[in-house]
C-alpha cells in the first residue's frame, strides 16, 4: 500500500506540471501548493477506492486473473478520480494525454510489483518452504479427499497439512475428539471442517477451540449447500471452501459505536435503577422464598462462548435443568416472580453482563445451553452458526416481534432465528433504539408470552 501511494504521487510530481490558468485562485492557504493538494486528494481517493473495490484483499489462493481484474478496476476508477480533480479545480491545466500516460505508467509500476510478488511468493513456498500456513482437516468424505489432494498438489500455495481427524477414516491422524488436544499443543493457523458430517456439539467445540487458539476456521460444504448466503465461498481451484464472513455488526467502526452505546446505556441503568431496585427486591424475594437475589445461568454467547447470565430470581428453584423453560401457570414461579416476568424487570441485571462485555443491549437472545443442540436440528445449521457471530442481547428484534419465551412449536424457533438473522444483516443504531423503545412499550402494556 505504501509503495502504491508512493508511485502514484511520484509519477504525478514527475508528469504533471500543474500549470494554473488563474494564479489568484491559489493565492491562499493549502491551495497555494498544487502538488500537496493533489497528494492529499490522491491518497484519500486511492484508499477509498481500494476499500470499496477490495483491491488489497489478495490471498494465497487468489488466481492471477483475479489480480489482473482488480488492477483494471482500480485504475479505471482512479482515472475518473484524476479527471474529476482537473474538472473541479479548473485553474489547473493538465493535458488529457498526460493523464493517460500517468495512469499507464502507474498501472505498469504497481501491476508489475503486484504480479511479480505473486509469483515470487509461489516459488518461496514451493522451494524454500517459507510463508507457510499450518492447517488441519476435521471430517471425511469426497469433499475432504478433494481438499487433501489440493493441499498436496498445490505446494506453491503454501498450505502445510499437519493432520486429518475423522471418526470414519482409518488413515486419519486421530478421531475428531483428538483434534482438540492437538490444537492446544500445536500452532495451527487454519482449521478446515466438514460441517455437514459433524454433529452440532462437535461444530461448537471446533468453533470454540478455533477462537481460543486464535486460528481461522473454514467449512467444507455439501455441494447442495454451496450457495447458502450466510456463508461466503473462496475457491481453491474449482473447489468451494466456505467461511463465516465478518458481519457488518462486527467491523471495527460499528463495534466501537455499539460498544460505546452499550457501556453508556448499561451504566445509566446500573447506577440509576439497579442500585436501589436491587435493595428492595432483595428484601421482597427473600421474604417469599429461600435463595439468592440473582439467578445465575450459563448461556452461549458470541462464537458459542459460555458466560454466566444474571437475572432477578423469579422461581422457587435455582438449579437449571433441561426442559425447564417456564410454561404458562408454572408452579415454580413465585408471586413476586410473576410480576417481574410479566414486566420483564427480571431481565434488568443483564445490564451487568452488558457492562462486562458478554452481552449487548440489543441482539439475538441467548438460549439455554441444554437447548442449543436441540434447536440446531430444527433449523438450517448455517443460519444457527451465523446467529452466534454477534453478542447476544437483553432484547432483540425477535422478542419485540412476538417470538419470545417458551418454544411451543418448531415454527417458534425458526421464526426467532429468521428475525435474528434479519437484525444482524440490517443493523443500525437507529434500529437498536427502535427495538429498545418497543421493548419498553411491550413491557408497559404486557405481552402474551411474558410468563
Amino acid at each position: 500500500m505504501v509503495y502504491d501511494l508512493f508511485v502514484i504521487n511520484f509519477l504525478a510530481f514527475y508528469l504533471f506540471s500543474f500549470n494554473t490558468k488563474n494564479l489568484y485562485f491559489f493565492s491562499v492557504g493549502l491551495l497555494n501548493n498544487k502538488h500537496l493538494l493533489f497528494i492529499i486528494y490522491s491518497i484519500f481517493f486511492w484508499l477509498l477506492l481500494a476499500f470499496l473495490l477490495k483491491f488489497y484483499e489478495v490471498y494465497r489462493f487468489t488466481s492471477i486473473l483475479k489480480i489482473i481484474s482488480l488492477l483494471i478496476k482500480q485504475f479505471l476508477a482512479y482515472l475518473l478520480v484524476v479527471f474529476a480533480f482537473i474538472g473541479v479545480f479548473r485553474s489547473i491545466d493538465i493535458e488529457a494525454f498526460n493523464v493517460l500516460k500517468y495512469i499507464f505508467y502507474s498501472l505498469t509500476a504497481i501491476g508489475a510489483i503486484k504480479i511479480l510478488s505473486y509469483f515470487i511468493l509461489k516459488k518461496v513456498r514451493s522451494y524454500l518452504k517459507g510463508n507457510l500456513r499450518n492447517v488441519i482437516i476435521i471430517g471425511s468424505g469426497p469433499a475432504i479427499e478433494e481438499l487433501k489432494n489440493f493441499f498436496t498438489n498445490k505446494k506453491e500455495l503454501g498450505y502445510n497439512l499437519k493432520a486429518v481427524f475423522s471418526d470414519f477414516d482409518n488413515n486419519a491422524t486421530g478421531k475428531i475428539k483428538d483434534s482438540f488436544s492437538y490444537l492446544a499443543r500445536n500452532n495451527i493457523d487454519e482449521i478446515y471442517c466438514e460441517i455437514d458430517g459433524l454433529k452440532e456439539k462437535q461444530v461448537n467445540k471446533v468453533v470454540n477451540h478455533a477462537n481460543l487458539n486464535h486460528c481461522n476456521i473454514k467449512f467444507i460444504p455439501n455441494k447442495l449447500n454451496l450457495f447458502n448466503k450466510r456463508l461466503k465461498a473462496d475457491f481453491y481451484g474449482n473447489m468451494p471452501v466456505l467461511y463465516i464472513p465478518k458481519v457488518t455488526l462486527n467491523n471495527d467502526i460499528n463495534k466501537f459505536i455499539k460498544r460505546g452505546f452499550d457501556i453508556l446505556f448499561s451504566l445509566i441503568v446500573i447506577v440509576f435503577i439497579l442500585s436501589w431496585l436491587s435493595v428492595i427486591l432483595f428484601v421482597v424475594i427473600k421474604l417469599e422464598s429461600k435463595g439468592p437475589l440473582f439467578y445465575r445461568h450459563k448461556r452461549n454467547g458470541i462464537n458459542y462462548k459460555e458466560f454466566v447470565c444474571f437475572k432477578y430470581r423469579s422461581l422457587k428453584v435455582v438449579e437449571e435443568e433441561k426442559g425447564t423453560y417456564v410454561k404458562r401457570d408454572d408452579k415454580r414461579v413465585t408471586k413476586t416472580g410473576r410480576i417481574l416476568r410479566r414486566t420483564s424487570i427480571d431481565e434488568l441485571p443483564q445490564f451487568i453482563n452488558v457492562f462486562l462485555g458478554d452481552m449487548s443491549v440489543v441482539g439475538p437472545r441467548p438460549h439455554m445451553i441444554s437447548y442449543t443442540d436441540d434447536y440446531s436440528k430444527k433449523i438450517d445449521k448455517y443460519n444457527f452458526i451465523f446467529r452466534h457471530r454477534v453478542k447476544p442481547g437483553i432484547t432483540g428484534l425477535a422478542q419485540v416481534s412476538g417470538f419470545r419465551g417458551e418454544i411451543e412449536e418448531d415454527k417458534d424457533i425458526i421464526n426467532r432465528v429468521k428475525y435474528d438473522i434479519f437484525y444482524i444483516e440490517n443493523w443500525s443504531l437507529l434500529l437498536d433504539l427502535k427495538i429498545i423503545i418497543q421493548t419498553f412499550l411491550n413491557a408497559v402494556k404486557g405481552e402474551e408470552k411474558a410468563y
